[in-house]
């Protein structure tokens, strides 16, 4: 089966979010120092940018997850956040390093107190394992309710079916158990479930 086309898998989405906060919070980041510009007035938020950022994670010495963006900012305040204003991109590896899945977005952002962690603009999440790929414009991860939703237009694509959710799809944090709001598209049901 050809793979589709670049994003992460829906299932990982979860991992994803957790891996961005944990990552950016443990400060694992190689960058040139020329292109780190730190910035501080009573004016405005506080702010760390990262130009052409690339995180690498890794478990027992296996890589886990790649992180890249052109662009990272963190702000401090009342509602600290940390944003991909430029697009994110992350590819998670099974333990024999191979790709299993990925997501890219035009943007990305957490917000830290809130628990709370966005993506937007051409959100695409791909499974490679099982080629299934979701598109949206908007998911959201609320990590104290343990639950990813998006009130727009999606759409899943798997090797045998492409259904549409008019009005978004709401998940328990690991995509096993997720569902469509106001569904079309073409499925196949088997009658023993009738």
């Amino acid at each position: 089966m050809k793979p589709l086309p670049s994003g992460l898998p829906v299932r990982q989405f979860p991992a994803w979010c957790l891996a961005v906060t944990g990552l950016l919070l443990m400060g694992s980041c190689e960058n040139d120092l020329r292109q780190i510009n730190m910035t501080s007035t009573p004016d405005t938020l506080s702010v760390e940018t990262i130009l052409d950022m690339e995180v690498a994670q890794s478990e027992n010495g296996k890589l886990t997850l790649k992180l890249t963006g052109p662009r990272m900012e963190s702000y401090e305040g009342d509602d600290p956040y940390i944003e991909f204003p430029e697009g994110v991109h992350v590819v998670f590896y099974d333990t024999l390093k191979r790709m299993k899945s990925e997501l890219s977005a035009n943007y990305g952002i957490s917000y830290e107190k809130r628990n709370v962690m966005e993506a937007r603009g051409n959100v695409v999440v791909i499974n490679h394992l099982k080629n299934e790929q979701l598109n949206t414009e908007h998911l959201i991860w609320d990590r104290n309710k343990k639950i990813i939703y998006s009130e727009v237009f999606v759409k899943v694509t798997t090797p045998d079916k492409t259904i549409f959710g008019e009005n978004g799809l709401t998940s328990d944090e690991q995509f096993e158990s997720w569902k469509l709001k106001k569904v079309r598209g073409d499925i196949r049901v088997s009658k023993e479930k009738f």
